[in-house]
Parts: structure tokens; C-alpha cells; sequence
């Protein structure tokens, strides 16, 4: 009877996957950490609480230690949220990352007309310029709606006096709603990132740019096309195409309808797209992702070769 020693297979996919982690948690001199991460609704809402639907509810503790565990592992040194909540949760999910080891002096919380699911931004780099936008507003026939989240938008500063500017959006979820379409809604929304985008770099062409957050699109559609720009203009965003251990890209995960997509992203400028490095910027995977969130963070590595560690 031939026989067959699979423990040399064994170790080497073993000694593979090593590889592949130990990639993730590695830092090279001067490398900058940024994280995007849609925490589900990390906030008080309406919840069912024993068989009850009750106001007022803050998230499970359960989810809550799993986000801190995950934010946690990836240790950024920067973390752009989308569905935090009011400044207490934000601080909330800041003092519990402190109690771990990871601390975040420098804090930014935005909001647009949702005054309830907010943005946040938790850095260890400091915040030299602070621009986020709150107020802006499209029309839909004579229909006036505010950008539900708003941009938030700061200006961060490395160890050795680079500077990088991040701005932070969470575009309508594809949920149906009375008052107009969702997709035209989410088109507007894109519109309105967009010419803040342009401003920004029309005005300092040098800046150099990173967007993230929650788009709720699909990569081909209209508001994503419209957002990226012209491919290879001196003003288009590039598209940070991340994957996880087994080369997959989908980042959001709709259980009602066993559907994964790729919701979440991040776009750099030409300026910023050269310091990015693809090979060790990975999506966050993990079995129990679901216990925090219906989404699943994303990493990107950026050299600067002069940051501290």
C-alpha cells in the first residue's frame, strides 16, 4: 500500500499564511497606517431590547469589543469611521482603544444634515488643518437635500513635516426612500465630494489627497466614475484596489440577501498615489468580522520615510 506524508504540504501553506499576517503587522521606517472602517452603527438608536423595540439604545457590547479587537490588531496610525455616532460614542470608541495600548490624541467629528450617524477620524499624527464640510446641500426638482454625512476633511502632519490631507464621506445607502431616488441621490452626493475635491486641488495642486468611506456604489457605476475623474488627469483620484488573503475585494456583506460587495474605498491622488504601497495595504480579514460589523476595514500603507516609530 503506497502511503502519502501530506506534513510537508501542511507546513508550507502554514509558513504561507505566516507570511501573508505577519505582513500586515510589520512596519517599514517611516510607513503611515490608515484605516477606513464603517463601524455599524455605533451609536444610540432604536434597538430590540427583550423582544422589545426600545429608543435610546446604544451598540452591543459584544460588537463594540469586537471593533475595538479588530481596530486593535490593525493598529493604524490613523482611522477614518463612517455610522459612529454623537462625539461621546467617538470618544467612547477612542478611551476603550487607549485602555488597549493604541492612543489617538488628535480627533475630528463631522456631520451633514444626519445629525445622528456621524464621521470620525482618530489619529496619531496631528491635525494642522481642519476643513470639514457640513453644510452643503442639492436639488432634486425644487427639492432641496442636505449631504446627509457631510466631508469631513482635515489636513494631517508626519513626524518629519509631510502633510496629508484625508477627506471622509458616507454616501445614502441603497436603501429606498420616499422622498426621491436613492441612486440620483447618491449621484449628487458624488457630484458634491467631487467639486470639493477639485477645489481643493485647483487651488493647491501640490496636496496631496486621500478619500475614503462608505460609497454604497459599485466601482463602474455613474457616482464613482464621476468621483475618480478623468483617468490620468492632473485632477483624477485613483482607485486603491485592496484584497484579502484569498485575493477577494468585497468589503460589505448584506445577509438578508447572501450579497458581498465592494462598498468601501479608498482613492488617492497622483501626489499621494506614489506613496502608497499595494503590497502590504491588504482589506482586513477575519472569520468574525461580523461580530462588529456588516463591513470589513480597509488598510493602506503610506511611505513617507520619516515618520517615527
Amino acid at each position: 500500500m503506497k502511503r502519502f506524508c501530506f506534513l510537508p504540504g501542511v507546513i508550507g501553506v502554514l509558513l504561507g499564511l505566516i507570511v501573508d499576517l505577519s505582513a500586515q503587522v510589520v512596519r517599514e521606517p517611516g510607513e503611515v497606517v490608515f484605516c477606513a472602517y464603517n463601524v455599524k452603527n455605533y451609536l444610540k438608536m432604536q434597538r430590540f431590547v427583550d423582544g422589545q423595540r426600545t429608543e435610546g439604545v446604544g451598540k452591543p457590547e459584544r460588537e463594540i469589543k469586537a471593533v475595538v479587537k479588530f481596530l486593535t490588531e490593525i493598529n493604524a496610525d490613523v482611522v477614518g469611521l463612517t455610522e459612529i455616532g454623537s462625539k461621546e460614542d467617538l470618544e467612547d470608541l477612542r478611551s476603550r482603544l487607549k485602555k488597549n495600548g493604541i492612543d489617538y490624541p488628535h480627533v475630528e467629528h463631522a456631520h451633514g444634515g444626519d445629525p445622528v450617524r456621524c464621521q470620525g477620524l482618530l489619529s496619531k499624527l496631528p491635525i494642522v488643518a481642519r476643513d470639514s464640510q457640513k453644510s452643503l446641500t442639492y436639488k432634486l426638482g425644487e427639492v432641496v437635500f442636505p449631504l446627509q454625512r457631510g466631508i469631513l476633511d482635515v489636513t494631517l502632519q508626519t513626524a518629519g513635516g509631510a502633510r496629508f490631507r484625508c477627506m471622509g464621506v458616507h454616501l445614502k445607502s441603497k436603501r429606498e426612500v420616499p422622498e426621491a431616488d436613492e441612486s440620483l441621490m447618491r449621484r449628487n452626493e458624488a457630484a458634491l465630494l467631487r467639486q470639493h475635491v477639485e477645489a481643493v486641488l485647483v487651488k493647491a495642486p501640490e496636496t496631496e489627497l486621500l478619500v475614503y468611506g462608505d460609497f454604497n456604489e459599485n466601482s463602474h457605476e455613474a457616482p464613482m466614475v464621476e468621483l475618480r475623474g478623468r483617468s490620468r488627469a492632473e485632477l483624477s483620484l485613483s482607485d486603491v484596489k485592496l484584497v484579502d488573503t484569498r485575493g477577494q475585494t468585497w468589503t460589505y456583506y448584506w445577509a438578508a440577501a447572501d450579497v458581498y460587495s465592494r462598498f468601501d474605498y479608498v482613492l488617492a491622488n497622483r501626489a499621494l498615489m506614489k506613496r502608497v504601497n499595494m503590497k502590504s495595504s491588504y482589506v482586513y480579514d477575519v472569520p468574525d468580522f461580523l461580530t462588529g460589523s456588516d463591513h470589513r476595514p480597509v488598510v493602506v500603507k503610506l511611505g513617507f520615510g520619516d515618520v517615527k516609530k
